[in-house]
């Protein structure tokens, strides 16, 4: 990104867990630095109420408000396995809309550069592990969440055909588990890391055992929301290729759910009776992702401990519990 004119940064979804770590960064970081705000860079972190996305109208109206030159899109409809499995088409429509329209709307307004968040689920369900950027389209995604999947899929197929017929400069990111401050932590409807928290959080308040869903065996790559962040305004600022790019910990990095529930049981401090329930399933064992492609590009870049982002994370729930997304049964 050019320092001498003024840009102006639009993030969709910008109250939300990425989003949320991204203005955290930005305003926590030495100005001028490499993940810090620089001169001439206003950051505008819109959040859903401001106009809805699946409406070309709506989307039309937002970026006539802020005039982006540049965006990092991360608005979506998202939600846990079951509401993936049980509204497929919700999933594929709806975001198909918020995407098209977020492209399609930085096409027309000459936006210098896009990036759109997409997800690890759009990897073919069977494929030679770890998985890298070029293995996106090489079969269909997992039956559980295709409709998402295809959604967000799609969003790299018009990044192409975007650059290709207009020489635009849209490209996307793939996160492995994000976790981190304002975070989703609704039992219901949340992910593993912020439910496992708010689950032991109750089982200490209430006095009743924290049981862990599974065996504790799969194993997954966790980045800190934090990390994640500065990895977005590197993109924003160094990369420039169409072609996504996975951001994660390395391979080597991997933990096992039981690790995450033994983390946080020591973090809330919760002394009382833990177990797992070996009878609800355990879901995929593994799905090892490579940044390979990352640690070429950006150098040198220290990722979070786990233990040290955990436990900043469980704090900030503490502190922020009845500000927290937690859902109306919980509250």
């Amino acid at each position: 990104m050019s320092s001498t004119s003024k840009h102006v940064i639009l993030v969709t979804g910008g109250t939300g867990l990425i989003g949320s770590a991204i203005k955290h960064v930005i305003e926590t970081e030495a100005p001028n630095s490499r993940f810090g705000k620089h001169d001439g860079e206003e950051w505008i972190f819109a959040r859903s109420s401001e106009g809805d996305l699946r409406d070309p109208v709506a989307t039309r109206e937002l970026f006539a408000k802020y005039k982006p030159t540049h965006v990092i899109h991360l608005a979506a409809l998202v939600g846990g396995l079951f509401k993936n499995m049980k509204y497929k088409l919700t999933f594929l429509r709806e975001n198909t809309l918020i995407n098209d329209n977020i492209l399609h709307t930085s096409y027309e307004t000459h936006v210098v550069k896009l990036i759109s968040c997409l997800s690890t689920c759009v990897f073919p369900d069977k494929v030679e592990y770890p998985l890298d950027e070029n293995k996106i389209h090489l079969g269909p995604p997992h039956e559980s969440n295709f409709g998402y999947a295809h959604a967000k899929r799609m969003v790299d197929v018009s990044n192409h055909a975007y650059h290709e017929e207009f020489g635009c400069n849209f490209t996307s990111a793939i996160p492995t588990n994000v976790f981190g401050p304002a975070d989703n932590f609704d039992l219901e409807d949340s992910h593993v890391i912020p439910g496992l928290i708010h689950k032991c959080y109750l089982a200490k308040k209430n006095g009743t055992p924290f049981v862990v869903s599974g065996t504790g065996k799969p194993l997954r790559q966790f980045i800190y929301s934090y990390d994640l962040a500065k990895l977005f305004i590197w993109q924003l600022r160094e990369y420039n290729e169409i072609e996504p790019i996975i951001l994660s910990v390395g391979e080597n990095e991997e933990i096992s759910i039981k690790e995450v529930a033994d983390s946080i049981v020591k973090a809330v401090g919760f002394q009382g009776d833990y177990k797992f329930d070996t009878s609800r399933s355990d879901g995929q064992f593994r799905k090892p992702a490579s940044n390979a492609k990352l640690l070429r590009l950006i150098g040198n870049f220290e990722f979070t401990p786990f233990d040290k982002a955990l436990d900043e994370t469980v704090k900030w729930f503490l502190d922020n519990y009845h500000n927290a997304r937690t859902g109306k049964k919980s509250a």
